[in-house]
């Protein structure tokens, strides 16, 4: 009990800080507490965020546990990671100041098309944490880890990674910012470098995963990548 409820409270204060932080880069350089496309932005990344969150501590609370665990001990991801949060800084303060000065617009259906891709895109993060139970956040071999080949894991060695191009893109679409679209193009090969270092780590410590790489043979994006 006490472990569940440490859990909950790790979770909570996640939450809660990442409502506080994002909410401070996007509205503080809009200086624009009415700005529509960053209320739009908040409501679709934090309440699907909550349902999922509750949905997996109510019922697979060690995949909450290990999404909580951001501690990387790979020197090389630990770049990657640092890297990919100062282009996420970047993209959203830059995406406030665009809309405080007016610098770029995106046409109004490319918001909304933004909406759809970045919903799609979480219902297909939601259906690969419910294939693989042993998603973490860090990259490494867990107890009794298995290779999930079925569902989109059939598809792409790394559906994980495929849906967040498509959601950090989307992004920037929703924010109307072609400038932080572009920011977040930076994203692509810095997910490619994690995604080739996980796949050497998975090749050496998870039996089987030498031969699911012979079977699926796209990364992230299929017949290209």
């Amino acid at each position: 009990m006490d472990d569940r409820r440490g859990l909950l409270k790790d979770a909570l204060v996640k939450f809660t800080a990442g409502i506080i932080l994002i909410g401070l880069l996007i509205f503080l350089p809009a200086w624009d507490i009415k700005w529509r496309e960053g209320w739009l932005f908040m409501g679709l990344l934090f309440i699907p965020m909550c349902i999922a969150g509750v949905v997996m501590y109510l019922k697979a609370p060690d995949l909450l546990r290990s999404r909580l665990r951001n501690k990387e001990s790979q020197g090389e991801q630990k770049t990657v990671i640092r890297l990919s949060g100062l282009m996420f800084v970047a993209a959203f303060v830059a995406a406030g100041l665009n809309h405080r000065f007016g610098w770029m617009k995106f046409p109004r259906s490319m918001v909304i098309s933004g909406c759809v891709v970045f919903l799609c895109a979480y219902i297909m993060f939601a259906e690969v944490l419910r294939e693989n139970a042993y998603l973490s956040r860090v990259i490494e071999v867990q107890e009794g880890q298995k290779v999930v080949d079925t569902g989109l894991y059939a598809v792409v060695r790394h559906p994980m990674y495929s849906a967040t191009v498509f959601l950090f893109l989307s992004m920037a679409l929703i924010l109307d910012s072609p400038i932080s679209f572009i920011i977040m193009l930076l994203y692509i090969p810095m997910i490619a470098v994690r995604a080739v270092n996980e796949e050497k780590v998975l090749e050496k410590e998870l039996e089987g995963y030498t031969e699911y790489e012979k079977k699926v043979r796209y990364r992230i994006i299929p017949y290209i990548w």
